[in-house]
């Protein structure tokens, strides 16, 4: 049976959901190890999780990762980021990165913010 999206964000998200739920049923040992680094790297602590969301947006961006692309752009928005503060790592982000990071910036990132916030109207 096919999951059916209402938009390309949320068909993204779905895809590597998937694609993870098969590789934790394969590899039970490693994705437990990977899952429990990630979240500890993600937890509150010096930097906040909103920054750290912005960090791993750019980290991203500059890997042209278009999954983590769309994963940390909405943890960007759910971590209470301004469209400004997205649009400000995407700038920076170019800087390092160039053409190929601002082309995923000003698509993929701003595709994401208006899917996503329409999802939560």
């Amino acid at each position: 049976m096919e999951y059916q999206t209402g938009n390309s964000t949320e068909s993204a998200l779905h895809h590597y959901k998937e694609g993870l739920g098969a590789f934790t049923k394969k590899m039970p040992h490693l994705a437990e190890k990977f899952n429990a680094f990630t979240e500890a790297c993600f937890q509150e602590g010096v930097l906040s999780q909103k920054q750290k969301q912005l960090i791993a947006l750019g980290i991203s961006l500059y890997s042209q990762d278009e999954y983590c692309i769309i994963y940390h752009t909405k943890g960007c928005l759910d971590q209470g980021c301004s469209e400004e503060e997205i649009l400000e790592t995407v700038g920076v982000t170019a800087a390092f990165g160039g053409g190929a990071a601002m082309s995923q910036g000003v698509t993929l990132v701003q595709e994401c913010m208006h899917e996503l916030n329409q999802l939560k109207q």
